[in-house]
């Protein structure tokens, strides 16, 4: 089987699902793309060659799939990841931050002790969609003294413009929709 090398092809590992999770929906399912070693090999290839120029020194994942690419990516870039869980998943203490839902406000939180002072991260995920969730991460770093280099996902739905929400901060996709 021939390399996977470019978005084009990564892309074509990537599964659109009708009307889920509800009519309407075009859900975008990347669970083809971890079935493809090569794929996801060439993925993690790409979103690590867009995350290296900003020197980060740390990753920091976002709950669930976005630990996925940040374990990848700190064992290929040989960089520290932290996790940003939902509440009640981390056994220290913690500091949390809440965020705007369409209907309603949640939480997510790390461990207090993680970030170190003036340390460059950047804020992993798989998807961006309306950017609430990465807005929340990339403030819990910046609480606890840390300083968000980028942000980093594997999927930008660009309609949803979660980009604008991260305003100020650099954002890095490999795909979009």
């Amino acid at each position: 089987m021939p390399p996977v090398t470019n978005p084009l092809q990564i892309s074509s590992h990537v599964r659109e699902v009708a009307d889920f999770p509800k009519p309407g929906i075009l859900f975008r399912d990347i669970t083809p793309l971890l079935a493809n070693a090569a794929a996801f090999g060439a993925a993690i290839e790409q979103f690590a060659a867009l995350i290296v120029p900003h020197q980060v020194e740390g990753l920091v994942a976002i709950e669930s799939r976005g630990f996925i690419f940040g374990t990848a990516l700190a064992q290929r870039l040989g960089l520290p990841l932290l996790l940003v869980r939902k509440p009640g998943k981390l056994p220290r203490r913690t500091v949390s931050v809440a965020y705007q839902l369409e209907y309603g406000t949640d939480r997510v939180e790390m461990h207090a002790d993680d970030v170190i002072a003036g340390t460059r991260y950047a804020v992993i995920d798989d998807v961006i969609a309306t950017g609430g969730t990465a807005v929340a991460a990339a403030e819990l770093v910046e609480k606890l003294g840390g300083v968000v280099a980028c942000c980093g996902f594997l999927i930008e739905l660009d309609f949803l413009k979660g980009r604008e929400r991260l305003a100020g901060r650099a954002v890095e996709t490999v795909l979009h929709y």
